[in-house]
């Protein structure tokens, strides 16, 4: 970006990876997220390199358009690390990256099977799960096994009765939520001590963050079950995760028509998708795009595995990720100089705000 004459702020907003880049002038200003986070052992199996692709092409097409014609508007490049685990955008928005933003833009790419029998290759409105999370600490009193197990408090005993608790739980929940979770700390191999410590976490996803935490709350509750049941003190640690994407259909209805004019039809929505994303609580503050364009690929594969980490290579996702971006930015320009189509996108945002 630099060789093209734009200033770049490095560790943008305290974060070590993070960059921002700012073009225009005063107006409306709409953010481009650029993710770009890569999976340890195999790449970018998730197509992160093809969001940046798409974001920066966005960026500097509505920028050079906003200068060459005079027109008032301010569009910002964000560098968002840390989608895959972390919740990079979670804490850019803590730190005020959003504030000044009207309309968040970006897209993710996918396998084209899942839309081609649909006459489509991806969904301009995608909407996802929400997530929370739930770490449980249980404190027991070892003692030896044999000789004076009944000095002992189960720590192991408690995590198992958790662990149970939890399984029958997940006959009594929605069709459309889901609880996974983990050993995270259990006695090393030996039959002879009374475990004294344990440790588990759980994930809670729901259509919803309201509906997600709702759950964590219930799996709390089994976890303090176990830990009443064994005479165990647990300590719990809850962490609000990713937030489902509210989708914006006038948004969406834009880059649908903008896309097709690049000669890819998508479709205006689907899902939700039993996944999560860290734009879904950037959607919660801002009108935000997450569309979905399907690439290419080999054996059926899906996003993170190799074989979607060698399809987001290709010359052909390249040129996908370049047309989103033309697509976004025309989109970007629908927000920055058409003022009823704004006032829309608002509404919309403001009415599907109260049914949350």
């Amino acid at each position: 970006m630099e060789k093209l004459g734009y200033q770049v702020t490095r560790h943008a907003y305290g974060l070590d990876t993070a960059f921002e880049v700012l073009s225009g002038s005063e107006g409306r200003t709409v953010n481009f997220n650029a993710e770009y986070d890569a999976l340890p052992e195999i790449g970018h199996a998730c197509g992160h390199n093809l969001i940046a692709t798409a974001s920066v092409t966005g960026f500097i097409a509505t920028s050079y358009v906003l200068k060459t014609f005079g027109i008032a508007g301010r569009v910002q490049l964000l560098g968002t690390p840390a989608e895959e685990d972390g919740g990079g955008k979670i804490d850019l928005l803590n730190a005020g990256a959003y504030e000044k933003v009207d309309v968040s833009l970006m897209m993710h790419p996918m396998s084209e099977d899942d839309y081609l029998d649909k006459g489509a290759l991806g969904c301009a409105g995608f909407s996802n799960v929400a997530s929370y999370s739930v770490h449980g600490t249980y404190h027991g009193v070892s003692a030896h096994a044999g000789a004076t197990p009944w000095e002992g408090v189960n720590a192991l005993d408690a995590l198992v009765s958790a662990y149970v608790n939890i399984s029958m739980l997940r006959q009594q929940i929605l069709p459309s939520e889901r609880i996974h979770g983990a050993i995270v700390e259990a006695p090393k191999p030996s039959s002879n001590a009374i475990p004294a410590l344990t440790k588990t976490e759980y994930t809670a996803r729901s259509p919803t963050i309201r509906g997600a935490k709702e759950l964590a709350g219930r799996i709390r509750q089994c976890m303090e079950a176990g830990a009443l049941a064994t005479g165990c003190k647990l300590d719990v640690e809850e962490k609000a995760g990713y937030a489902d994407l509210r989708v914006n259909e006038p948004l969406c209805s834009s880059f649908q028509q903008h896309i097709a004019a690049n000669g890819i039809q998508v479709l205006k929505s689907s899902g939700p998708v039993a996944a999560a994303t860290d734009q879904g609580n950037v959607s919660y503050v801002k009108p935000a795009l997450h569309a979905i364009i399907g690439i290419p690929v080999e054996d059926e594969c899906k996003n993170h595995t190799p074989g979607f980490a060698k399809a987001a290579g290709t010359s052909v996702a390249f040129e996908r990720a370049v047309s989103s971006g033309k697509a976004m930015a025309m989109t970007a320009l629908d927000v920055v100089m058409d003022d009823e189509f704004y006032a829309q996108v608002q509404q919309k945002f403001e009415e599907d705000k109260k049914l949350r």
